[in-house]
Order: structure tokens, then sequence, then C-alpha cells
């Protein structure tokens, strides 16, 4: 019996952000286990959506898990896919987590930013209380990744700090700003980042192949664990496959 990872994006109008995602569903097939199939799904905006791709891989098998291709807690995550679900595991959103703190201060560092530089985690909102949880987790994970200067919370929609206030209220204190990007691709949200005119502004994190570790984590504990369970954030960093990942990070770059 195939094993089935349905991995659910948001879904966007922009088609480079469609490209950014359907990167990422690449990078899991090339790492899925043996016997692991991985679907394509969309909560919003366009499909397919994520309730027919549930209703067709039920046709097949009984051995299904959701994980989210989204950072936070939001209303997707704790409505929209739990009912597309109908008992199905579901998994948490792929932050907070290390390997994205990894990610993101790569980012702020490819980006330019100095030691003294403030660095604004900017990222979409959400009206539910547990995304500005997950979000100012993040910006204490990025401390912990080694990002140097001090890291502050803000948003593009939904919950406060909006992103062009963090961005005023750095310089005001006479700090250059840098507006690292928590969003998965290219699309709405990345536009507004952009917008708030921060000294610097990071690529959003995009389909980099490090995610896998993460989305595969996911996915085990969603999958042991069942669909009532709360899957908790990991005590270690994973190791063995995300090993392999940095590999070929290191090996991409070295190459470039």
């Amino acid at each position: 019996m195939t094993a089935v990872l349905i991995a659910c994006a948001h879904g966007t109008r922009f088609e480079e952000g469609r490209v950014v995602v359907r990167a990422l569903l690449d990078v899991l097939r090339e790492t899925a286990p043996a016997g692991v199939e991985v679907l394509e799904a969309y909560v919003d905006v366009h499909g397919p959506y994520v309730t027919d791709v549930v209703a067709a891989a039920r046709e097949r098998t009984d051995d299904i898990v959701i994980v989210p291709l989204l950072l936070s807690t939001g209303y997707h995550t704790e409505v929209d896919l739990v009912e597309a679900a109908d008992g199905l595991p579901v998994a948490p959103a792929l932050g907070p987590h290390p390997v994205l703190a990894e990610i993101l201060a790569d980012r702020v560092r490819e980006a330019g930013a100095a030691a003294s530089d403030t660095v604004v985690l900017a990222a979409a909102g959400s009206t539910r209380p547990g995304a500005v949880v997950d979000v100012e987790r993040m910006a204490e994970l990025m401390t912990e990744a080694g990002v140097a200067g001090p890291v502050v919370t803000a948003y593009a929609a939904a919950s406060d700090p909006r992103i062009p206030d963090a961005v005023h209220a750095a310089r005001s204190a006479g700090h250059r700003t840098v507006a690292a990007s928590y969003v998965l691709a290219p699309g709405h949200f990345s536009r507004v980042i952009e917008k708030a005119e921060a000294d610097l502004t990071t690529a959003p994190i995009g389909a980099d192949p490090r995610l896998a570790s993460v989305v595969w984590e996911r996915w085990r504990n969603a999958r042991r664990t069942g669909p009532s369970a709360q899957v908790a954030e990991p005590a270690e960093r994973p190791t063995g496959l995300l090993a392999v990942l940095r590999a070929l990070v290191s090996g991409a770059r070295r190459r470039a």
C-alpha cells in the first residue's frame, strides 16, 4: 500500500510563486522515502484544491498525511486543513523550526547585513494568536542561528506591528534595517515586504533543499501520532537527511 504525503501550499496568482512551490515539490519527491508518494495541493486561490486531492488519494490508500507548506499556525492550518482532512493526520506548520532559522540567517547574511543592523522578521500575519507566538519563536531561533543584530517581528497584515512601522522605528533609533522575508515564495506578501523599503530586503525562503528535512520530519511525526496529536518542536536538530541536504546546498553554492 502506497503512503501519501499531501504537500499543501497556500496558492498564489503570481506565476513566479507557483514555480517556487513546484520546485520544492520536486525536492520532496527526490528525497521521499521508498513507497511514499508526494501530491501537490493548495488551500486557496487555485487548484488542485486540497479537498479534491484528499478525496482522490482516499480511493487508493488510507495512509495519508497532510503537511502544510505554510510557515506559521493560522486559520488555514487550524480550520481549513482540518476540515479538508476529515480525520486524517494534519502536521503542524513548518515553523518555528531551527532549520528555517538557519535558512533565514543565511538569507540575512547573503543580503549584506552588518552586525549592528536591526533585522525585521517580516511575516504575512494572521488573526490567529498562535501565529504571533510562532513568529516570535522564530525570531529567537534566528538569534540562536547566529544573526548578530537585534531581531524584531512585524507583519504584512492582520497583526501588529506592521512592517513599515517596524522599519521606521528602527531607523528612528539610528539603525539600518534588514527585512528578512518570512514567506515561502514570491507573491503578494513578498511585494508588501519589499514596499516597506527597508535598507536591505532578503529573498523569500524559496525551494531551499533544507526544507525537505522539515517536511519529512513533520510527516513522520504526524503519521506516527495520528490526527489528534500535537507535534512538538524538535528538541534537537535533525541529522542524516539534513546533512545530505546541507551538502547539496553547499555544492550548489560552490558551483554558482
